[in-house]
């Protein structure tokens, strides 16, 4: 009689179309072997991929990270993993060799290949190797052939990708086609970004509060506005081969592949270039927060010195009902960077405020010139014009108010002075591009206009009459980032002046 032993089941689909069986299929092969030789198989120790995952890579696999989990602890769970072939365990021999060997050698666990029988010892190892290989050179191959078969179709302009928001494909094979519904919301974002001047956040909002769900029938996100705005299908355009499969980062543009499509646009080309060269020239800085979600002026600005991620602000509320901010990196708590940058309002920001004015009373900064496109103006300044406006507002109410009789002439000059003053300090920070216009103020001018421009910032953060969105653009139109180093508890302030490029 065999002696009895415990097991754990790992099911995996293939990516690709010459899958031998399902995954239904291949767990009742493996628990009929388990049952033929007295392996017991409890259902926490089943581990099946929900959906076809590559066996290139174990961390792209949940299932089978929870499982190598599973096996680790102590005492040992189970004495040996079933799988239906073993191109099901991996199909990248490094990271198979490297998986087994530590089942096997570390923690006394085996790795059994259903309908693969192998040999005990050095042969049978010999065996299993030579099997992995072949598993390996086939997947290789396979990806090659599938590769040159979409690059040939991308040429021929054919759509081979899943249809974007306002289009299908109405059953297999079939010529895509447009839904009505859905390419008015398309045209509308297009609309709305190239005509109306709208921020994508914005649009974003307008789309939610409409009710409007994206083709996988979700609440729109910034991301996914963004990807319509970039996506040149909308204009009948085919591109393929612009980000990698592997890192996610979008290759150099010699590596596309642009041709016509033979799917019907919905939008003109020339709306489509309009809105991606404005997109292009706005330079949005990657998961950089729009100003409407600022929370402190700090929002956005604050680095971590370890992964570079910024550092989420957190509201916290005493018990006195007063409140206050405090700093962690935000890749610390999702748990992709190790390094606490945890730091409270009250150091942070004399910190901040003491590098500003000693960057002032020093005469000289180091800083980075920006360049933008002359007819066009940076997001981050919208707050500071609207907070002229609310100036204007003001100036009225004072006026009024001096005029009814409710200040007296010495109150009304003292406030006069006050606003006046606000005024100054937001036009200097409208005017500093003006000052950087061209190749020979770049000198000592441009230094001037720098300190000068670091004063007004000082004003308006020391000031009470700006709200977080305004100092915080008031500090962006200085300052690139703040790289803040909690070992030594320590900042690096980084300048930046913008600049206007003349077109032609």
């Amino acid at each position: 009689m065999m002696e009895s032993r415990t097991g754990a089941a790992y099911v995996r689909v293939s990516t690709d179309s010459q899958m031998e069986l399902s995954p239904e299929s291949q767990l009742d092969a493996i628990l009929e072997y388990a049952k033929e030789h007295n392996i017991t198989i409890s259902k926490e120790h089943i581990f099946m991929e929900s959906e076809g995952r590559s066996g290139k890579k174990a961390e792209n696999r949940p299932q089978f990270q929870q499982m190598i989990a599973a096996a680790k602890t102590k005492p040992r769970p189970f004495d040996c993993i079933l799988v239906w072939k073993f191109s099901r365990f991996a199909r990248n021999q490094d990271e198979s060799t490297f998986y087994k060997g530590m089942l096997r050698k570390k923690l006394g666990i085996d790795v059994l290949s259903i309908s693969e029988p192998v040999l005990d010892g050095m042969y049978g190892r010999l065996i299993e190797m030579i099997i992995e290989w072949q598993d390996e050179f086939y997947s290789y191959n396979l990806a090659q052939d599938v590769t040159r078969g979409m690059k040939s179709r991308a040429q021929s302009g054919g759509y081979q990708c899943r249809p974007p928001l306002g289009y299908r494909v109405p059953y297999h094979n079939a010529a895509v086609e447009i839904v009505p519904e859905e390419a008015g919301i398309v045209r509308m974002i297009f609309e709305k970004y190239v005509n109306e001047r709208m921020s994508i956040f914005a649009i974003t909002r307008l789309l939610n509060s409409l009710g409007l769900k994206t083709s996988r029938g979700k609440s729109f996100e910034k991301r996914s506005v963004e990807y319509i705005l970039q996506n040149p299908a909308y204009a009948g355009i085919v591109r393929w081969n612009r980000v990698s499969h592997e890192t996610k980062k979008i290759k150099d543009r010699s590596e596309w592949i642009i041709s016509q499509g033979h799917h019907p646009p919905i939008i003109s080309e020339e709306l489509y270039n309009q809105a991606i060269s404005r997109y292009e020239s706005e330079c949005t800085r990657r998961n950089a927060k729009p100003a409407e979600q600022v929370r402190h002026w700090l929002g956005g600005i604050l680095k971590c010195s370890d992964c570079g991620r910024s550092l989420s602000s957190c509201q916290n509320h005493r018990k006195k009902g007063e409140t206050c901010y405090s700093f962690q990196c935000c890749g610390y708590l999702k748990g992709k960077c190790s390094s606490n940058h945890y730091i409270s309002e009250k150091h942070i920001v004399p910190a901040v405020m003491n590098s500003l004015r000693e960057a002032l009373s020093g005469g000289s900064t180091e800083y980075e010139i920006i360049k933008k496109q002359e007819n066009k103006e940076p997001a981050d300044w919208e707050p500071v014009k609207s907070a002229l406006k609310k100036l204007e507002l003001k100036e009225r109410r004072a006026k009024d108010a001096y005029i009814d009789g409710i200040d007296t002439l010495e109150e009304y000059k003292t406030n006069k002075q006050i606003l006046l003053q606000e005024r100054e300090t937001l036009e200097t920070l409208l005017l500093q591009p003006a000052a950087f216009s061209s190749e020979e103020n770049s000198g000592e001018l441009c230094q001037q206009q720098k300190l000068l421009n670091i004063r007004s910032v000082i004003d308006i953060l020391e000031s009470d009459s700006f709200t977080a969105v305004q100092k915080n653009a008031a500090l962006k139109s200085i300052v690139s980032k703040i790289v803040f180093n909690h070992e030594n508890m320590h900042i690096d302030v980084f300048y930046a002046v913008h600049t206007h490029l003349r077109d032609g």
